[in-house]
């Protein structure tokens, strides 16, 4: 009987720290991933207010992307029609992204991250999205530019 309530009461301060303790799994950053993210905080940040222009000068000449709904990849100019056209269209409500990992390796990062979104067509009809992605980042002088992404 002692055996039962020792491994019972172990199992329930296990479960009180996996389960009720966020700061067991919070990560710290380095100065280069955070002034990865930093970036992207900032381009979304741009593609939230409906800057086009500013969006677009973080986005890589030789950009090739793939999200979720695409059947293939797009480049810079094919992604920036569908980017010109949702902004005319519609305009983003609230969004939040959330790191999950990020990778730097010299001139090169591998952000992944979550996202989630509520937004409201010109027409007025609003809806939320969610989903994750991965952006492969490329630093050119002082600034991290998406070269390709994966996600929806």
């Amino acid at each position: 009987m002692k055996q039962k309530i020792k491994f019972f009461s172990m199992f329930a301060i296990l479960a009180v720290l996996l389960f009720n303790s966020s700061s067991l799994f919070a990560q710290e950053w380095s100065a280069a991933q955070k002034e990865v993210w930093k970036n992207v905080e900032t381009y979304w940040s741009l593609f939230a207010k409906g800057d086009y222009d500013g969006f677009q000068s973080y986005i890589h000449p030789d950009y090739r992307g793939w999200s979720n709904s695409s059947v293939l990849p797009t480049t810079k100019e094919s992604h920036g029609k569908f980017l010109a056209y949702a902004m005319k269209n519609s305009k983003i409500l609230v969004y939040d992204i959330t790191p999950v990992a990020i990778q730097v390796y010299g001139n090169f990062a591998f952000v992944d991250y979550y996202f989630k979104m509520i937004e409201k067509e010109n027409e007025g009809k609003t809806s939320s999205s969610s989903g994750r992605w991965t952006d492969i980042l490329l630093k050119q002088d002082d600034k991290w530019l998406m070269i390709g992404d994966h996600g929806g």
